[in-house]
């Protein structure tokens, strides 16, 4: 089965999370990290779990689940060490057109949570669609080792200068050849950082170049 690879914006949505125990918790950890507004239904939990409901982090419903806990949420994760809960809540979360993961249950996920490397806002997502998580966390060990630690820094002051050319010069083949130069060179925060002082320089040269066209044009 072919997998569409997406990045969810999970900010301030309402995600549901059925189980608090071992296999329920890093699913809820993710869900944080993303910032999305996060229930969990579980009649027991995990100390982590209990403390971050203390902290006020996740809201912890104390019970069984319901079919309705599943109303007026973004998505839902069933985590339970229960296959037919798992099922009960993808069910349900399919007659609302809802997306559902039943963790360690490839027929009943909707989507997978990737084993993730991360560097600032840079994310390495794998995934092998249920298969294999086991490689997929190998894999992500392997990246992570090769993939420099200040690489999240740098991109950050790349995408500055990105929106700095942007706004300097306008849409076309020059601009991007300009954007993938720059995505290869070093880039600081300094003003006379020397792959800023290229994409100025470049685009003196972009403006110069149309202007002599409109001028030979008769423009």
């Amino acid at each position: 089965m072919s997998l569409f690879p997406i990045f969810l914006k999970l900010a301030g949505r309402r995600c549901l999370v059925v189980g608090a125990g071992v296999v329920a918790e890093s699913k809820i950890a993710s869900l944080l990290e993303a910032d999305a507004v996060v229930t969990v239904v579980a009649p027991e939990a995990l100390p982590s779990v209990a403390e971050l409901a203390a902290a006020g982090e996740v809201k912890w419903e104390r019970r069984e689940f319901v079919d309705s806990d599943l109303d007026g949420l973004f998505l839902a994760v069933a985590g339970t060490n229960a296959p037919q809960v798992n099922r009960a809540v993808f069910e349900g979360a399919h007659r609302r057109n809802m997306l559902c993961n039943a963790v360690d249950d490839p027929p009943y996920c909707d989507f997978y949570f990737p084993s993730v490397v991360r560097r600032g806002e840079l994310q390495i997502a794998i995934s092998t669609a249920g298969e294999s998580p086991a490689l997929a966390q190998r894999l992500r060990r392997e990246i992570n080792e090769q993939l420099p630690r200040d690489t999240g820094e740098w991109m950050q002051e790349l995408g500055r200068l990105r929106r700095e050319v942007m706004a300097a010069e306008p849409l076309g083949e020059e601009r991007k050849w300009l954007l993938h130069q720059l995505a290869s060179r070093p880039v600081c925060g300094a003003e006379q950082c020397p792959s800023r002082v290229f994409a100025r320089e470049h685009a003196v040269e972009l403006r110069q170049k149309t202007h002599e066209t409109h001028e030979g044009s008769g423009g």
